[in-house]
């Protein structure tokens, strides 16, 4: 049998990929400690390209103060040895602070041909990105969180962005439409807790938006190729008078631009968002690709909000899959007794040919709640399960609601309706 030593180290003379593959596996931790393993190996972390530092980097006996020295020599020294490219960089951490040792990693890492970029500091803790940072020409991922981002004014763009991820940054409004408008490629945008009441995108490329904040405006004629949108809206009184006041038509300008849009996710007060201006006669635009509708915290006493769920799912001749919320708590904005008013506004030839799974939350059994319900099942000739879930706070009217929903007639023979008594 042929001695260990003279069989050698199969992995240490493993190709350097396929090493690096091996290390980038590690927390980056352990992938220094390695160097003890061999001298062939002592080095070999040196030339990691995908640099992923969290908390994990600092053990949990330190204190806070002990933890952030401990975590920010490590990372500077991590990069005054490191050689060769590095294609990604990630601080993600619960105790680091701003500090000046932050700029320092950027103004090393524009040399580095940084493709990925994310930093996450402590929550409450904000930096301000340094002007480096708008040099790094080769960047396709950039996300940032709790920072203060202000783009010089040579800055021309990031030509290779494609995932733009922003959580809490202060930015000039005026900024933020110029800053994603210079980056021709963007797929993916991601704007979280913003302030910026109203924003007007313009990427032709873009695929996947989500936001979420204080939006007076949003207008979406420019991003014809999105197919998936995530939208968070709170209301203030600023936002709520502006609704008051307006007779723009929400909905086209929302949704008048993005005729491949497949997936469509609007929380808090988006519905009320899309039901100011409403235009009651035709519904102009079909979307055909749209499989997905997901809508929450929808006041079914406001005819408008009702009125704009309708315009959407009619409009989706090709819908999959529908889920929405009722807002048992709501203040109804426009309190109604209309009784013909689905008569109406429904279309009474209209079928869903492809609805299959539908789902409506937080059902209080109003009139109006009813009447959606009873529209679904009459035109929904496919349905394969109905799930109703009624409000916590209806209580003694439950019985009679599942009595009322099993009355309704069904376009699908084999359509199942699911009434579950309590949310889990």
């Amino acid at each position: 049998m042929m001695d260990c030593d003279k069989r050698g180290d199969l992995i240490s003379d493993l190709p350097q990929s396929i090493l690096e593959i091996i290390l980038t596996k590690l927390p980056i931790r352990d992938a220094v400690r390695t160097s003890a393993l061999s001298s062939k190996w002592r080095y070999k972390w040196t030339t990691i390209t995908n640099l992923v530092f969290n908390d994990k980097c600092v053990s949990s006996c330190y204190d806070r103060g002990k933890s952030v020295q401990i975590l920010v020599n490590f990372i500077t020294r991590f990069l005054f040895l490191h050689h060769g490219p590095i294609h990604e960089f990630s601080v993600s951490t619960s105790f680091l602070e701003s500090c000046p040792s932050i700029d320092q990693w950027l103004l090393f890492l524009s040399r580095k041909g940084v493709r990925k970029l994310c930093i996450e500091l402590s929550e409450g803790e904000w930096f301000r990105a340094p002007s480096c940072l708008f040099t790094y020409s080769k960047l396709t991922h950039l996300e940032l969180l709790r920072c203060e981002l202000v783009p010089p004014p040579e800055f021309k763009g990031f030509p290779c962005l494609k995932c733009l991820n922003l959580q809490q940054v202060l930015m000039p409004p005026d900024d933020i439409e110029i800053f994603i408008s210079s980056c021709p490629l963007l797929e993916s945008l991601t704007l979280s807790y913003f302030d910026t009441l109203r924003l007007s995108l313009r990427a032709p490329n873009l695929k996947y938006l989500t936001l979420e904040g204080e939006f007076m405006d949003i207008c979406l004629e420019k991003t014809p190729c999105l197919s998936a949108v995530n939208v968070a809206m709170y209301m203030t009184d600023d936002i709520a008078e502006h609704f008051e006041n307006s007779s723009t038509c929400n909905f086209n300008k929302f949704l008048g631009g993005v005729p491949h849009l497949e997936r469509l996710v609007g929380q808090i007060y988006f519905t009320k968002y899309l039901s100011i201006g409403i235009d009651r006669e035709i519904y102009p635009i079909k979307y055909n690709q749209l499989k997905i509708v997901e809508l929450y915290q929808v006041n079914f006493e406001d005819l408008n909000e009702v009125l704009a769920v309708l315009h959407l799912i009619v409009s989706s001749p090709n819908l999959t899959e529908l889920q929405i919320s009722g807002s048992s708590t709501a203040a109804a904005a426009v309190v109604s007794s209309d009784l013909g008013f689905w008569e109406k506004e429904c279309p009474l030839d209209y079928m869903f040919d492809q609805l299959k799974t539908v789902k409506i939350t937080e059902v209080c059994g109003t009139l109006h709640e009813m009447g959606f319900l009873k529209f679904i099942l009459n035109h929904t000739p496919v349905l394969e399960v109905l799930t109703v879930i009624p409000c916590s706070y209806v209580t003694d009217g439950k019985l009679n609601m599942l009595v009322n929903l099993l009355r309704l007639r069904r376009a699908s023979a084999q359509a199942e309706v699911v009434f579950v008594q309590e949310q889990l």
